[in-house]
């Protein structure tokens, strides 16, 4: 403040508008810490428990690399960069990203016993998969829901996970499908508390994700949202919300061939969870298409092309993670992935220098969109798009830790 300036509010002034702000400030705080500093993943791979093991990585990546090698022509048509040496080169070394065993629908009804013994099973390949430095940054299983038919099931199947990893397995989370109520989620932490105490787990050490598969999950019956209701009820364990493509689109009466992720209930329904979650720390993911790359060649060839354009779009909308539930999928959710972020570097890169020259040109950059070029850069820096020597080239000032510092604003150039 100019201190030659005299002002006429007294410091009681100041003081009553802090005291009516304080509580507000720390509501606001608590409630929306800002965006996660670790890379979210570009993808969650559903595998069923009846059919994951430790080498599911490895087989889904050989099995990628195969079809890449197949239809390299139609894929190299496909892509918009060149990308494809590095996407086999990923596929060989470290495919999956985030891992996710499946007891729900992809597993279906078995007896206890084999659903048990494959719940022992699942947490010692878990615990394996965690220390792979190849393998997926993140993992852990969905289990069965929450309605009262299935409850106990699933969370017998969670305990037993944890039982056959010996403790928590570095990464893990678990899925919690087809949310209905806020307060469902209050049942959830509780859950995780009990098996914390249970085990001799550190408090807070289990962390879960939310599956939007019905409008319930959207919209309560008193017209509130009510996802944003359940994050906030998580207490910090939320990490993610995931979209389910088939269930919600069902519930809504979508006749089942109009069902899929660019349908206007799938748009409506996944920015809703976009703008709950802002702010919060929790992730938002796309999610699948039951179309794979099967069949016959001309089939394939329309799979891998309809996947990698479904891909773009969600990317386009602000959805940097999706479903893959075929290995297929791996090729044409790098290539996109890829495509995307070199596609953005050129006009990010060039806005941001001019931003931190405080230069003129045919776009004057704010804040909060240098903030969001900065984040543009540190995703496809995460994912292996381009490396900082890239951005670099085209940015002299753009270092990592320069754009971090953009992410929180620390860098404000003076005009």
């Amino acid at each position: 403040m100019n201190p030659q300036y005299l002002s006429r509010l007294p410091d009681s002034g100041f003081d009553r508008v802090d005291a009516l702000l304080a509580p507000v400030d720390d509501d606001l705080a608590a409630a929306y810490p800002g965006d996660r500093q670790q890379p979210q993943p570009i993808h969650t791979v559903y595998v069923s428990a009846a059919d994951a093991g430790p080498d599911t990585p490895r087989v889904w990546g050989d099995q990628a690399v195969e079809l890449l090698d197949r239809f390299t022509e139609a894929l190299s048509e496909i892509g918009t960069t060149g990308a494809l040496p590095d996407v086999r080169a990923t596929l060989e070394r470290s495919p999956i990203q985030d891992l996710r065993i499946d007891f729900e629908d992809g597993y279906g009804w078995r007896s206890d016993d084999v659903e048990d013994a494959a719940a022992l099973e699942t947490g010692r390949t878990l615990r394996q998969l965690s220390s792979d430095l190849s393998g997926p940054r993140s993992l852990g299983i969905r289990a069965k829901g929450l309605a009262p038919h299935e409850r106990r099931r699933g969370i017998r199947t969670l305990e037993l996970v944890l039982e056959g990893a010996g403790g928590v397995p570095d990464g893990f989370v678990f899925t919690v499908p087809k949310l209905r109520a806020a307060q469902q989620v209050t049942s959830v932490v509780a859950l995780c508390e009990e098996l914390e105490s249970a085990y001799g787990l550190p408090d807070g050490s289990l962390r879960f994700e939310l599956q939007i598969e019905s409008p319930q999950a959207v919209l309560g019956p008193d017209g509130t949202v009510t996802v944003a209701k359940a994050i906030q009820l998580a207490e910090g364990r939320c990490t993610g919300l995931h979209y389910g493509t088939y269930d919600y689109s069902a519930a809504c009466g979508i006749a089942s061939r109009f069902q899929s992720l660019e349908h206007p209930v799938a748009d409506h329904a996944k920015s809703v969870m976009l703008v709950a979650a802002a702010q919060t720390g929790v992730w938002v993911c796309d999610g699948s298409t039951q179309v794979v790359p099967q069949g016959s060649d001309e089939e394939i060839r329309a799979a891998l092309a309809r996947h990698y354009r479904l891909v773009t779009r969600s990317l386009e909308r602000g959805y940097y993670q999706g479903w893959d539930m075929h290995p297929g999928h791996l090729i044409t959710r790098w290539l996109a992935t890829f495509d995307f972020y070199r596609d953005a570097l050129p006009a990010a890169a060039t806005r941001l220098q001019a931003y931190l020259d405080r230069q003129g040109g045919g776009v004057m950059d704010e804040p909060a969109t240098a903030q969001a070029l900065a984040t543009v850069v540190l995703r496809g820096l995460a994912c292996g798009a381009f490396d900082e020597d890239a951005v670099r080239a085209q940015a002299p000032g753009c270092t990592v830790e320069t754009l971090r510092d953009l992410l929180t604003r620390a860098v404000v150039p003076e005009i």
